[in-house]
């Protein structure tokens, strides 16, 4: 399978070449003007460290030449936008007590990766002991052997295989390896992360503060639906280390000037097929014309599926990159318990109801395939006496962080979403998630199951499958590997739902 794709990925027609050239070359009359006379620091160092293989050093100058001679150019820096002395920029950190690494003890186990057995800093480490990690998921151990050394990677995994904290790690260590300009400017991020919902942006940008907070770095994020000028201002308060990005406010406020990406060191772009699937790439390749070229940066690419449009992206913007694949069955089968009930429609909402409240299930997540239908759930459980919120394309972004906070609070006890809105929410003991339908696509159904059981621990998929679903059971089964349990829901899961005294 690996050496298939690796031939995928050197396969090239001509016409995916003229493809590639336009990816990384923006046209003569549209370039932006060059940029006047200032202080820089050589693009290409950034790509070189004490612990990374600089073997791709004439590779990069090659690939610079070739797309140099395109005409491409870079925005002017406006003048508003004066340099800044790097201690303003950076607010004191409060003292801490002293830490070792020697605080930090795994012991070495047979087919297990530590995180000690890579160079990391020991401010990266004990930001990773803190969070309770001690050894490497299969991806982490996979991605970061490649990418500390420097290497692109494309990375095929589910949500909850680790693989946010895998990038992060590799790109927090790259950042701490090599030194910023002398002369810095605002808006100009060294790490870019794109990533396609607001969710998962969020989620991401918080994963990057948790595992740099002992580190001299600054996480930003920039997403739709929330206030242009706060953002603006956040911009403009200090320098920006890693900023984590929706494709479309991120051109926004590239456009405008404010944010320039001519010095990102390392990429990263995350659900690339769902970014395919949402009709971001457009958007995603404008961006990537503003940053260095792709010999030049380090990219990490990560996807759900390996498809043709996904490897014809990985050939464009990547350098000889690493190929990662965790297979979805070592994400779905060992650490959760999946059912399917054999119900008809209009038995599915008294299922639900006495599901939740026989057992006392205190944070379940519910899908459904429409926003009508999310809708519906949610005013019914409501209407029932649960406490019930709903996360679809219809609800503002301000609702969104409010209902996603009380979720993790406690506050609300069932939180119904669509799968595009669900899909970047990691939230902590989500104990079952229930398929109210079955999704169009098997790797939905991965996603979506991998709300719970995260990180190791254990967690339970139900899902609801009437005669309109029962179509869709047979590929997820073929992609998981196995059967999922079928079965009749017992009598008393079916009686009508008691009347609420008002």
């Amino acid at each position: 399978m690996l050496d298939a794709l690796r031939k995928l990925l050197g396969k090239k027609t001509a016409s995916q070449a003229d493809l590639s050239d336009l990816e990384e070359a923006a046209s003569p009359t549209t370039s932006p003007p060059s940029r006047p006379s200032q202080p820089q620091r050589p693009i290409q160092s950034t790509r070189q460290s004490p612990h990374r293989d600089t073997s791709r050093t004439p590779q990069a100058q090659t690939v610079a030449s070739e797309e140099t001679s395109s005409g491409r150019g870079r925005k002017p820096r406006p003048e508003k936008r004066p340099a800044r002395a790097p201690q303003k920029a950076y607010p004191s950190a409060p003292a801490r007590p002293a830490w070792k690494s020697e605080d930090f003890a795994v012991p070495a186990q047979e087919g297990k990766t530590r995180f000690h057995d890579f160079r990391l800093a020991p401010s990266l480490m004990h930001a990773i002991q803190d969070l309770g990690f001690s050894y490497c998921t299969p991806i982490q151990a996979q991605v970061l052997g490649h990418t500390l050394k420097g290497q692109d990677a494309i990375g095929r995994a589910q949500t909850g295989t680790g693989k946010t904290a895998a990038f992060l790690i590799s790109l927090i260590t790259q950042l701490l390896q090599t030194t910023p300009p002398k002369e810095r400017y605002m808006g100009e991020p060294r790490a870019l992360i794109i990533a396609p919902t607001r969710e998962l942006v969020a989620q991401i940008a918080k994963d990057a503060e948790a595992l740099s907070k002992y580190c001299p770095l600054n996480v930003m994020s920039l997403v739709g639906g929330m206030e242009f000028d706060k953002q603006l201002k956040q911009l403009e308060s200090r320098f920006c280390d890693i900023l984590v990005a929706t494709p479309g406010r991120l051109l926004d406020f590239n456009q405008r000037g404010d944010v320039h990406l001519d010095m990102v060191e390392v990429m990263v772009l995350d659900e690339a097929d769902r970014m395919l699937d949402m009709g971001f790439i457009p958007q995603v390749r404008q961006i990537i014309r503003q940053t260095p070229y792709k010999g030049e940066r380090q990219t990490l690419l990560f996807s759900a599926t390996f498809t043709e449009d996904v490897m014809h992206l990985a050939r464009q913007w990547t350098v000889d990159p690493a190929i990662v694949e965790i297979e979805p069955e070592t994400v779905a089968s060992d650490c959760i318990e999946q059912q399917v009930y054999a119900v008809s429609e209009q038995d599915k909402y008294s299922l639900l109801y006495h599901l939740i409240t026989q057992n006392n299930w205190e944070r379940v997540m519910v899908f459904a395939n429409r926003k009508d239908q999310v809708r519906r759930i949610e005013e019914s459980l409501t209407r029932d006496g649960i406490s019930a919120a709903q996360m679809s394309g219809d609800v503002p972004q301000l609702k969104r962080i409010r209902v996603l906070e009380g979720f993790r609070q406690g506050k609300i006890r069932v939180l119904v979403a669509t799968d595009v809105a669900g899909r970047g929410i990691h939230v902590d003991g989500v104990s079952h998630v229930i398929n109210y339908n079955l999704p169009e696509t098997p790797d939905d159904y991965v996603h979506r199951i991998g709300r719970t059981g995260r990180a190791g621990s254990t967690g339970t998929s139900i899902s609801f499958a009437g005669e309109d679903d029962a179509f869709a059971l047979p590929p997820i089964e073929a992609l998981l590997g196995h059967k999922i349990r079928c079965e009749s829901p017992p009598p008393a899961l079916l009686q009508p739902i008691p009347h609420r005294s008002s």
